[in-house]
């Protein structure tokens, strides 16, 4: 079933199509918030914040060209911006990434220094660039989905990968680090 045939059930106060949407959504929009924000518990409030308001204003919801998750990430987004301009002192929150098991020891320590800086030097982006580099890379967003979600242009967005990923080369670069050395085979 469709998210918006799942909408259309919400509109006519369906629980279970609400728990549907909330189960099928919320691991990603928890991910983009805590991406954004670094913070776990603000991220989550977030989360539960928008698709609350999405249950209350049910009623109100009208089926249009754009795609459900367009609005929810754009929705997401902007609370977690706001959310930022208010707090400066957003902590860094580092998680390791998998070890690739067919790679050799001195590889995989290499690969996760590197990926430990590609992770500082994205979050040292704009917002908005680091929001375009994560729908595109992170959730397989087309540039048309991403400018939706963000509510700007698909040449904005366009501008703000080519913007985002020189920004990530050139500080990458200053480390001496080479990500493609590191992961030939992405």
């Amino acid at each position: 079933m469709s998210d918006e045939d799942l909408l259309e059930m919400m509109r006519a106060d369906d629980e279970a199509a609400y728990r549907v949407l909330i189960t099928r959504h919320v691991y990603r929009c928890q991910r983009l918030a805590i991406r954004v924000l670094h913070d776990n518990s603000l991220a989550e409030d977030i989360v539960q914040d928008v698709f609350l308001q999405l249950w209350i204003r049910r009623a109100d919801w009208r089926r249009t060209n754009a795609k459900f998750t367009s609005w929810l990430f754009r929705a997401i987004f902007n609370r977690c911006i706001d959310v930022r301009r208010k707090r400066r002192d957003v902590a860094l929150e580092t998680t390791d990434e998998p070890a690739d098991l067919q790679a050799d020891a001195v590889t995989r320590i290499y690969q996760s220094h590197v990926m430990r800086r590609l992770r500082e030097a994205m979050t040292r982006l704009p917002s908005s660039q680091y929001v375009a580099l994560f729908l595109s890379y992170h959730e397989g967003y087309s540039i048309k989905d991403t400018a939706s979600a963000m509510g700007i242009s698909a040449s904005a967005v366009e501008s703000l990968l080519k913007r985002g990923r020189q920004n990530l080369r050139d500080q990458l670069k200053r480390d001496r680090l080479n990500v493609q050395q590191a992961f030939p085979d992405s």
